[in-house]
């Protein structure tokens, strides 16, 4: 039951924001509510949790519907389609009314008893951005640790050393934060590289990542590979100044071709060389390629900024009611 303080403090001005992505998460909806209501309340603060429904196929929709009676901290908002998790989570913290947000996966390996350590830190020491960072990944695969390590070194040493590694999507913002998100253009942002990107005073709790508690993951090995393409060329011009790299070798081994061929046709040895010719002409197609394929993404994302079409639509927001 719902206390008739936090009933007051509900309508007064929020603290806290939770900001909650959700599709298709039907199976761990209960168990989410079961851990996060009893954490919020138990901080004594005004809060609010925002969960945005980004066009679930399953009960999500009609599951939240009935847990707003119980637990009247809850608002639902309803993306037209699904859009993506980071467009939701850009829905959520647009529309987060508190003086601080976080943000958090349904899936439950994030732990919600972390986030009174994000607000008491963001607090004690003045900071508008507490990372949630993952010490410990022992429950996620090999696979999973490895190429999540190996996205965190690239990413690094593409961006900078300022991107924290082993962070996700589980952090505490401020509302001068929020308010800067705000004014940023519309576009695919990768929000563990964008935040980190504004420079604000930041600091770091850690956790032990749990196992997801119910369902199937929301990010395979396909989205796992769209989020580090975003995520590369998104804040970073490396992979064009690679292409250039590439050309100008390129050139140099067009060169040293040359000189051989006509060493070897001074000399009188020139024999028909029809395996040199297809090696050459493959290697030479080959890097145009992948050049013309990095110019290509890059001309994709200006294209989608040039267009401003918005990355979700909204349909309903409970709170509007």
């Amino acid at each position: 039951m719902t206390t008739a303080a936090n009933d007051e403090t509900y309508l007064g001005p929020l603290t806290l924001s939770v900001v909650v992505p959700m599709y298709n998460e039907e199976e761990a909806l209960t168990a989410l509510a079961a851990r996060l209501r009893p954490t919020l309340d138990g901080c004594g603060e005004p809060y609010e949790v925002l969960a945005v429904d980004d066009g679930s196929t399953d009960a999500t929709a009609r599951m939240l519907e009935d847990l707003r009676v119980l637990w009247p901290q809850l608002r639902v908002v309803s993306l037209r389609r699904n859009s993506g998790h980071q467009a939701a989570l850009t829905a959520g913290l647009h529309r987060a009314r508190g003086s601080y947000a976080v943000s958090i996966d349904a899936d439950l390996q994030d732990p919600p008893e972390a986030i009174p350590r994000m607000l008491a830190l963001a607090r004690a020491e003045g900071l508008d951005v507490v990372y949630g960072v993952r010490a410990d990944r022992s429950t996620d695969s090999v696979f999973k640790r490895r190429t999540a390590a190996a996205y965190y070194r690239l990413v690094r040493r593409m961006v900078g050393a300022h991107v924290p590694a082993q962070v996700g999507d589980f952090r505490l913002l401020s509302r001068p934060v929020l308010e800067s998100l705000k004014e940023l253009p519309d576009q695919r942002h990768v929000y563990r590289l964008l935040i980190p990107s504004l420079g604000f005073p930041s600091g770091q709790i850690t956790y032990r990542r749990e196992e997801r508690v119910a369902g199937a993951t929301k990010y395979p090995l396909r989205k796992m590979v769209m989020l580090a393409l975003d995520s590369i060329t998104g804040f970073s011009a490396a992979p064009l100044r690679l292409a250039t790299a590439m050309g100008a070798l390129s050139l140099v081994v067009c060169f040293l071709f040359l000189a051989w061929t006509i060493t070897v046709y001074t000399l009188g040895k020139a024999l028909p060389g029809w395996t040199s010719l297809v090696i050459t002409v493959l290697f030479f197609g080959a890097v145009q390629l992948f050049c013309l394929g990095l110019l290509g993404e890059y001309l994709a994302r200006i294209y989608t900024a040039v267009q401003a079409r918005p990355t979700y639509a909204v349909a309903h927001d409970t709170a509007e009611e």
